[in-house]
């Protein structure tokens, strides 16, 4: 039984220098922007609506795009922007996809249903730009946005839904519910009625949704439970959805294949 649910969905104090992702992510992700602008390869802070976070920066391979890869960040839909993920693209770009990555406003200045029509106008938007197949993937909060999309009540268009070949769920967030039991709430201002329509776990699947949960083996119990539940609900709903343990792998790094172009990881967002 769970008594504190503000630890058992906090992940840096249980990781072993946790603090100093961020910072080293940053610094990652600088160094990638910088070599792709160099190259032509970057397009930064395209607009794809008015608010000031509205944008999405897009990475191109060196040849023709196979098709687009969107990656929606986390930060418990509160923290980040696009610009401190901006190396987990390489993989995909190594593998010959053009990458989308956007920003979105944060809580509390937007609620979470808000966000996911953020997300949703960015992929129609990036959508535009590259053609052929799209997959989405996304980490923690990215999970739970991404998965938004492949619902019934998706906010994408039917052109766009019909490109989508897979989702990747990171150690996604799909049952919301718990979190109106966390001081993080404060921010979200989720009520029983929004968690419940913004959680995947609890919605139905778009006709012939391919989705994989994938989470780090040494990841705290919630995210472990969140990530299996998706897949096993959806599963039961007709959906083609798996769930996959990353082993010795926890919240933090878990996201770290997605930098190279031969790990299964980026096969599944880029193939």
């Amino acid at each position: 039984m769970i008594v504190d649910w503000d630890d058992a969905y906090a992940n840096a104090p249980h990781i072993q220098g946790g603090a100093e992702y961020p910072a080293l992510y940053e610094a990652k992700a600088a160094a990638f922007r910088e070599r792709m602008e160099g190259e032509g390869r970057a397009e930064l802070d395209i607009a794809y609506g008015d608010a000031d976070r509205e944008k999405y920066d897009l990475f191109r391979p060196a040849g023709e795009a196979h098709g687009l890869a969107a990656f929606i960040h986390g930060g418990y839909w509160r923290a980040f922007d696009k610009s401190i993920w901006s190396h987990l693209a390489a993989g995909a770009v190594a593998r010959g996809w053009a990458v989308a990555m956007p920003s979105y406003t944060l809580a509390p200045n937007a609620r979470i249903s808000q966000i996911t029509r953020q997300v949703g106008a960015a992929i129609e938007a990036a959508a535009k730009q590259v053609e052929g197949p799209v997959t989405l993937s996304g980490h923690s909060a990215g999970g739970h946005l991404a998965t938004r999309m492949i619902c019934r009540d998706t906010p994408l268009s039917k052109a766009v839904s019909a490109r989508i070949r897979r989702v990747v769920s990171i150690s996604g967030v799909h049952d919301l519910r718990p979190l109106m039991m966390t001081q993080l709430n404060e921010m979200l201002q989720l009520d029983e009625a929004e968690a419940i329509a913004e959680s995947p776990a609890l919605n139905r699947p778009v006709a012939g949704a391919r989705l994989m949960c994938w989470v780090g083996g040494d990841e705290r119990p919630e995210f472990l439970r969140q990530n299996d539940l998706l897949a096993n609900v959806w599963t039961g709903l007709g959906a083609d959805a798996s769930a996959t343990r990353a082993p010795g792998r926890h919240h933090f790094d878990v996201i770290e294949d997605l930098e190279n172009a031969e790990s299964m990881l980026s096969a599944l967002v880029a193939g």
